[in-house]
């Protein structure tokens, strides 16, 4: 168990210091040699992210959680309170297990896809480096940076299954807000599953039109935004969750705007740069909710947090006291 000495403030502090420089020295190298254990997924990993449009975040990941650790790390220098093994136990496990099924399925002839691979491989390593931070740290510090800590979970990319699952459930719930855009306006449309047959040209939701890189960039920064601006979990939640409707409002938007635009424009705005590269702007439009839902939660949380009343000034010692007769000192008069 660490311990600090119980001197003047000053050498305290100092302490402290020194404290957090080892266990930080000692954990990142062991990230360093654990990197060079994994060197080969990770190296896979970067190329991946490199080249891919929905995992391009993932390079800025390590970024991100090592300038978060680093404003935490006052809550860094803490004496452990529990065992070591007792704290790796289940991040250790989870990696453990995670790799024991990475070679059983490759025995048995598996191949997996870029994603599937780098999901299943990269899993063990986010566990092991947490592993060895509780090792370093241990269980109490983990609790003070558990956001920062867990933020490099975003390194995992998803499991291909899962991805497609997600994007056709985009896919279909966009088409769903376009029909009820194109209904309010009182366009003459007809449906039929994700085709929209408008006068003059017929639109079909297609699967890079569910917006599933911009909704993942915006969850992000939610995340990011939960965490620094807000402080009730419930209110943090709520802003992640609000990013799946907000998505779906904006695909539908978007697949409504082009399709308004090609009845009344002109019908080759199906292939203008608005309908190839035009998300970012529809992204940008749905920064505006966002941040609005954000100002109101973070506005709520001023509000019921009330300043106390200051204390009214008490009267001076004795001023208003009667005085408490002593025995025997009464006179009669």
């Amino acid at each position: 168990m660490d311990t600090l000495p119980h001197n003047n403030p000053s050498t305290t502090d100092l302490s402290r210091l020194e404290l957090t420089r080892r266990r930080s020295t000692g954990w990142l190298l062991f990230c360093a040699l654990l990197s060079l254990s994994f060197a080969k997924p990770l190296l896979a990993l970067i190329k991946f992210a490199l080249k891919s449009d929905l995992y391009s975040y993932i390079i800025l990941v390590p970024v991100v959680s090592g300038y978060l650790l680093w404003l935490k790390r006052e809550g860094l220098a803490r004496p452990r309170n529990s065992a070591v093994l007792s704290d790796v136990i289940i991040p250790f496990f989870g990696g453990a297990a995670s790799l024991m099924a990475y070679w059983v399925l490759a025995l048995r002839g598996w191949t997996p896809a870029a994603s599937d691979y780098l999901a299943i491989s990269i899993f063990p390593f986010v566990c092991f480096v947490i592993a060895g931070f509780l090792v370093f740290f241990g269980r109490h510090a983990l609790r003070r940076v558990a956001f920062p800590v867990g933020f490099l979970f975003l390194m995992v990319p998803f499991p291909t299954s899962f991805t497609n699952a997600f994007e056709a459930f985009l896919q279909h719930t966009s088409a769903d807000a376009a029909s009820g855009l194109f209904t309010l306006s009182g366009a003459t449309v007809f449906r039929d599953g994700l085709q929209f047959r408008l006068p003059g040209i017929a639109l079909e939701v297609a699967r890079e039109c569910s917006g599933i890189h911009s909704s993942l960039v915006l969850l992000i920064t939610s995340f990011l935004a939960g965490h620094l601006l807000l402080r009730s979990p419930w209110k943090k939640a709520a802003l992640a969750l609000a990013i799946v409707p907000l998505g779906i409002a904006r695909n539908g938007f978007r697949i409504f705007t082009l399709g308004m635009l090609c009845v009344h424009v002109d019908p080759n705005m199906i292939d203008s740069p608005l309908h190839h590269r035009g998300g970012p702007i529809f992204f940008v439009l749905s920064l505006v909710p966002f941040f609005a839902l954000l100002f109101l939660l973070r506005k709520s949380e001023r509000t019921r947090i009330r300043p106390m009343p200051a204390p009214t000034d008490l009267p001076e010692k004795n001023a208003h006291r009667s005085p408490v007769p002593r025995p025997g000192s009464h006179r009669a008069l």
